[in-house]
């Protein structure tokens, strides 16, 4: 991801003003880290299908991540989890103040959207590309998710109710990432098994986070952990074993799908995929 992380520097929001730390917000949780794993996602679809255009998909990589890191900010705010620390360093609002850090995510959010109608594509990719993010990090994706979240918080919910929340904040935004990547590379009959593909996925990274949340300690997680006691999470509310049997089920039904993937598909994923698939039992 080098390369990804060398166009991130040369895109980072510049806002030169006479405001003493705005432009430092903004870059500060980008460029504090983190996993990158959905533009990872988005990239390696590209890469399978056609190299040439893995360039201009950095448009649409970074837009993701900047919808993504908006969100963690968003997140972490006192009044959702009240979280201290993100990807290893202070969060926004601890680091500078809340109003500083909700402004930030509000401008990174919009700024995704910047970036991706620049990409150089056709105006009907970009246009389905803008699409895709914005109804599965939106209205009726992610926030829709936030939503569930905060509303029910010490209000245990089912098993299945638990899940849609979880497909809407977490793994929505994570099946997007692999079904852009197939837009960009024209692999229009691929779009709907990817985004398949990715709920699922989805769905297994936030049982390993909720897992790694009672496992971890801050330093280990990089993030405020033991933070879940009145969410509802996979592991407050199946219990840990549980949890780790749910997430052992997925993670065997996705290493065989991915087995059915086009073999330059399997070739390009699979490494970065096995890592995080089998990355709650380590």
């Amino acid at each position: 991801m080098h390369n990804f992380e060398t166009f991130l520097q040369r895109h980072l929001p510049k806002a030169p003003s006479f405001h003493p730390y705005y432009e430092d917000a903004l870059h500060s949780m980008l460029q504090a880290g983190g996993k990158r794993f959905r533009p990872a996602l988005l990239l390696g679809v590209v890469n399978a299908f056609n190299p040439l255009l893995t360039e201009g998909a950095m448009h649409a990589a970074l837009a993701i991540e900047m919808l993504h890191t908006y969100s963690l900010i968003h997140d972490d705010l006192p009044a959702m989890d009240d979280a201290s620390l993100r990807r290893g360093h202070p969060t926004l609002h601890v680091s500078y103040d809340e109003v500083t850090a909700i402004l930030a995510g509000d401008a990174l959010n919009t700024y995704a959207f910047e970036i991706l109608s620049n990409a150089p594509f056709s105006d009907n990719t970009r246009v389905r590309l803008i699409r895709e993010l914005s109804v599965n990090g939106g209205v009726t994706g992610m926030v829709l998710g936030q939503a569930i979240d905060c509303y029910f918080e010490n209000q245990p919910l089912s098993v299945d109710k638990i899940k849609l929340l979880h497909i809407n904040k977490t793994a929505k935004l994570i099946a997007a990432s692999l079904k852009m990547g197939a837009i960009i590379a024209g692999e229009e009959k691929l779009e709907e098994e990817i985004y398949d593909f990715g709920i699922k996925l989805g769905l297994l990274f936030q049982i390993q986070d909720d897992i790694l949340d009672v496992t971890q300690t801050d330093d280990e997680a990089g993030k405020t952990t033991n933070n879940d006691d009145g969410k509802n999470s996979f592991v407050t509310v199946l219990g840990l074993d549980e949890a780790m049997k749910e997430a052992d089920d997925l993670a065997d039904e996705l290493t065989q799908m991915m087995q059915s993937f086009d073999e330059r598909l399997y070739k390009e994923l699979s490494p970065l995929l096995t890592n995080y698939i089998n990355r709650h039992k380590g």
